[in-house]
């Protein structure tokens, strides 16, 4: 989360102090706003964090198609396992004995 006491900059002091700031971000793992003329312009945080971020917006995309699906599921919306199965094979023109445990004919 950001603090606003202590996570807010101007860029002019980012660049003034920039290894002191690296050092910051990499021991306190947060984002650092900076703000050009008063406006916040630009986040900047440490390589390790930009990866947590992205795995935690990864995350919650997966979560998301999960509840809506679980919701088209609820609605009745979808298809069977065994429309699907036969939705894709022919799609991609495999067929059923084509495949380990897939029925025995078509």
């Amino acid at each position: 989360m950001l603090n606003v006491a202590k996570d807010i900059h101007s860029l002019t002091d980012f660049k003034r102090s920039t290894t002191s700031f690296l050092d910051k971000l990499r021991e306190t793992r947060r984002a650092l706003l900076l703000t050009v003329n008063g406006k916040a312009e630009v986040a900047v945080m440490g390589a390790d964090t930009f990866q947590f971020v992205l795995e935690a917006l990864d995350q919650l995309d997966t979560l998301q198609g999960i509840r809506r699906g679980l919701d088209q599921a609820r609605r009745g919306e979808g298809v069977s396992l065994d429309e699907f199965d036969q939705a894709m094979r022919g799609k991609h023109g495999i067929s059923s004995s084509d495949h380990p445990g897939g029925g025995g004919g078509d």
